[in-house]
């Protein structure tokens, strides 16, 4: 009865360790979606009011060129600066996506060292991440 009895308590540890990474699974993914989200909403907000500001700001360099003859040349001038400024924007937006945190990273670093726990391995001996 002492096998049965260990084994028993083994599958509830064993559910018990399961249930807990399922539920940090769950912690990390509400997590990132509503950082996902609250980022998004800020995102649209500040590129809404950002794009009105640049036409005013626009209108306001064509108003006053209007009847000089550099009227061109501020127009070009402005397309080339709006022009680098999107593609800065889009390389450091690139960068901020290929350097956050993969999906789920703290759950799987769990579920290994659960993994080396059962099969008696030290963390020590394990390789880094």
């Amino acid at each position: 009865m002492a096998i049965l009895d260990s084994l028993g308590q083994l599958a509830a540890t064993l559910t018990n360790i399961v249930h807990t990474r399922l539920e940090l699974a769950a912690v990390e993914l509400e997590e990132e979606l509503s950082r996902f989200f609250s980022t998004l909403l800020w995102s649209l907000t500040a590129l809404f009011f950002a794009g009105i500001a640049v036409m005013l700001a626009i209108l306001t360099l064509i108003a006053a060129f209007w009847d000089t003859a550099h009227r061109y040349t501020v127009l070009f001038s402005l397309l080339g600066l709006f022009s680098a400024l999107a593609i800065l924007i889009a390389l450091w937006l690139r960068n901020a996506i290929r350097n956050r945190p993969g999906l789920l990273a703290f759950t799987l670093s769990e579920l290994k060292k659960d993994s080396a726990a059962l099969r008696g391995e030290s963390p020590a001996s394990q390789s880094p991440d």
